[in-house]
């Protein structure tokens, strides 16, 4: 119910991206729906039922990458201050988010078994006069658990990828070990407490006033003069006065004071480190290519796709090649902004490469899955141009579209979940007096060095691809 409510209260924008979210579900399980009925129809070919399946799999995988996005950016699953006093702590923001998820794919297979029943027939009559008997089978029954259980892949997934993605941290460095501070609580206390620590917890102000007084808090240690006149006072039968009372009080604001104070390391900050996945996206990237290279020999039946090579090398390849560019796409983003500050940058080229520094990991990977679909794309282009490949159906049409739809849609939220991190940064250069046109020039500069990367990457990438199969 909370999540129900959640989603009815929120943005329009949140509920268009919900919407695309459930678009993306709906056609990736009419997908598998339609190699369902194929399977039905063509009993006496079960390796090309197999390999339709598996070709499906490429959708459900920008699906789950775009709810997983979606996720990320809902308001209302944002952890908040205050909330975890209603109940509402990270695992129940968790939970929340997750069934959220499952909810608009849940819709989107709804309607993709709508859709696949009315055009066989089962609802008001075969549509098209039969034209899409290849991929119905309406003459056979359809088996309703294997329907549904192909049409629970796509919300059963993309809830636990987000649940996955979102669940509770400790945020605590890595290679600390976990100590417990006084009473129980968690912490990572310097110094172990002893046994009296109990005894001496009534007397915590006490305590506290000497640990006010002493030497190392206070960074010097009292003059001979001052502890004489204390031990004249305190023989005398007086008190010795409270340290509070003679420290001076508080200087009234001013306007220097009053005026927000702006950290230049913070504009943004500039990662310690590079991300460490470029090596390891080259090698795999790199493999990729070379079983694209080596696939065997080709098969009869062609993919919805028109690969006629040897088809199971042909998938496995291009998936390690998406995988390789996804893992390398942070690190090539870090190297753009790297590159953009190099050579005597003036103030425009060092915004732009820090915010690329440091917005590598959220926009890198989207980026590097662009690349690949890109890539595949046009290596699927170059494919159809000669005479001895099938053309292209409304099956491939529609994968293709889900695929480029749901990786340019991830992108897109990617953009603007970093735009949204940065809005503090943004709103402290304007209030120091940097023009709206700087800012803009710097958006158009980062993307204009991320496209003097990437495209000539892609098209590498899609040449070498396609070349084994062209031969």
């Amino acid at each position: 119910m909370l999540a129900l409510r959640l989603t009815r209260g929120a943005h329009p924008a949140v509920h268009l991206r919900r919407l695309l979210v459930a678009t993306a579900a709906a056609g990736t399980g009419f997908l598998f729906l339609c190699t369902l009925g194929y399977a039905m129809a063509h009993q006496d070919d079960p390796r090309g039922s197999l390999l339709r399946l598996a070709w499906c799999l490429t959708p459900l995988a920008t699906t789950v990458y775009f709810a997983l996005a979606v996720a990320r950016t809902d308001p209302g699953t944002r952890p908040r201050p205050g909330l975890a006093a209603i109940g509402l702590g990270p695992a129940r923001l968790m939970a929340v988010s997750a069934a959220t998820t499952a909810l608009s794919c849940l819709l989107g297979s709804m309607v993709a078994l709508l859709f696949f029943l009315h055009l066989r027939g089962d609802l008001t009559g075969m549509p098209f006069d039969g034209a899409g008997a290849d991929f119905l089978a309406p003459e056979k029954p359809l088996p309703l658990p294997a329907a549904l259980t192909l049409l629970g892949l796509v919300p059963a997934i993309a809830s636990v990828t987000v649940a996955w993605a979102a669940r509770p941290r400790e945020d605590r460095p890595k290679g600390t070990a976990r100590s417990y501070g006084r009473f129980g609580a968690r912490g990572t206390a310097a110094a172990r407490e002893t046994f009296g620590s109990y005894g001496r917890f009534r007397a915590g102000s006490a305590t506290g006033s000497r640990a006010a007084e002493s030497p190392a808090h206070d960074g010097a240690a009292p003059s001979a003069g001052s502890r004489a006149a204390g031990a004249a006072r305190v023989g005398a039968g007086g008190t010795p006065p409270a340290r509070a009372s003679e420290t001076p009080p508080p200087a009234p604001p001013t306007a220097e004071t009053q005026t927000p104070h702006l950290d230049p390391h913070a504009l943004p900050p500039t990662p310690r480190e590079a991300p460490k996945g470029l090596p390891w996206g080259i090698a795999v990237l790199a493999a990729g290519l070379a079983v694209e290279a080596y696939a065997g020999k080709p098969h009869p039946t062609p993919l919805p796709g028109g690969l006629t090579g040897g088809a199971p090398g042909t998938l496995i390849g291009w998936l390690l090649t998406a995988i390789g560019l996804a893992l390398a796409g942070p690190g090539l983003t870090h190297l753009c902004g790297r590159l953009l500050q190099s050579a005597h940058p003036g103030a425009l080229r060092l915004l732009a490469g820090r915010i690329l520094m440091a917005e590598a990991t959220r926009i890198g990977r989207p980026l590097g899955v662009v690349c690949a679909v890109a890539s595949g794309t046009y290596a699927m282009t170059t494919l159809h141009d000669t005479a001895t490949t099938p053309d292209i159906g409304p099956l491939t049409t529609l994968g293709l579209l889900l695929v480029t739809g749901c990786t340019l849609a991830t992108l897109a939220t990617a953009a603007v979940e970093a735009k949204h991190a940065r809005a503090d940064t943004t709103a402290a250069l304007l209030r120091l007096g940097a023009p709206a046109t700087m800012l803009r020039s710097a958006a158009a500069l980062r993307a204009g060095a991320v496209l003097a990367l990437f495209g000539p990457l892609t098209l590498i990438v899609a040449e070498l691809a396609a070349l084994p199969l062209t031969r």
